[in-house]
């Protein structure tokens, strides 16, 4: 099969479409004839090992300390179950599903493995798709959108809280404001000019363009304040927060992710209340292109790659 591969760290030239051997599903797992995968912002901090001081070491270990030690990345697909293994009862062939694949990887590919039972984060988990999205939204879902919604419930939004999402129009951003109005909460969200309104568009109730003004010098103060983009700290928002308010960001400690979670997501789709937002997308052939884009900094939403 046709995969995507880094065998060393660095920008992306380092990605390069090889032919490896196909997976073959172990009895817990689902093979998956890929449809879409994404550009998430970790697989570009795996290629380049951009990772905080503080995870250097331990990232190192995990990742590869002298080069890759698994060289597909991608985090996220969408597509159809080719074939299931001996104890997987949930799915068949012919199944649409969306995954997360785990930390290993392996999405950047026409064929994924990823563990159908008891899934976690590690292992990877599967579910069916919605059948009100396509596979290339589908694709975007199980990464960000698990992430914003762990987030959510951790800092306990609700009605009557007020919540500023800082990095409103990035892939965790975009889900968290849709998650926060979900539960009631009152939203505030702050980006560029250029996406105020896809922010307004997806439930913000006020929409703050930092190009314009200092959010942290506003006179509203809030119950919570989401750094959904891992670039402001809570000494920066000490002003803005209520007493006893919360800060919380997307680098920070979340529960441990399980299938039920991403289940409740394929729910809140299916009812129309979360929708995946999509700037663009590419074939796998453009993979470096779209890897430099995403490195950029200001994509809005998702960023795909067709496989099929």
């Amino acid at each position: 099969m046709k995969a995507i591969v880094y065998e060393k760290y660095g920008p992306p030239e380092v990605l390069q479409i090889k032919e490896v051997e196909k997976p073959i599903p172990k009895d817990d797992e689902v093979l998956i004839k890929n449809f879409a995968t994404t550009v998430h912002v970790g697989d570009t901090r795996m290629r380049g090992f951009r990772v905080p001081r503080l995870y250097w070491l331990p990232m190192r270990l995990f990742l590869g300390i002298t080069k890759p030690k698994r060289t597909i990345l991608g985090m996220e697909v969408s597509g159809v179950i080719e074939s299931v293994g001996k104890d997987v009862k949930e799915f068949k062939k012919g199944d649409e599903v969306f995954a997360l694949t785990g930390f290993d990887g392996g999405g950047y590919a026409e064929y994924s493995s990823v563990t159908a039972i008891d899934g976690d984060e590690k292992k990877g988990m599967v579910v069916h798709k919605p059948a009100n999205i396509s596979f290339e939204e589908a694709a975007a879902v199980p990464a960000g959108a698990l992430t914003a919604l762990l987030h959510m419930q951790k800092v306990n939004v609700k009605k009557g809280k007020k919540i500023l999402i800082y990095g409103a129009s990035g892939s965790v951003g975009t889900y968290s404001i849709q998650i926060a109005k979900y539960y009631g909460g009152e939203v505030t969200g702050v980006c560029s000019t250029s996406n105020l309104q896809l922010v307004k568009s997806i439930g913000a109730d006020k929409v703050i363009d930092y190009t314009n003004e200092d959010f942290t010098k506003s006179a509203d103060t809030y119950d919570i304040v989401f750094d959904a983009v891992y670039k402001i700290s809570k000494s920066q928002c000490k002003n803005i927060l209520k007493e006893n308010g919360i800060f919380d960001s997307s680098h920070l400690k979340i529960p441990e992710p399980k299938t039920k979670h991403l289940v409740f997501l394929k729910e809140l789709i299916d009812k129309n209340k979360l929708k995946p937002v999509i700037d663009r997308s590419y074939p796998m052939e453009q993979i470096v292109e779209a890897h430099r884009y995403v490195d950029k900094g200001h994509k809005k939403g998702n960023v795909i790659i067709t496989v099929k």
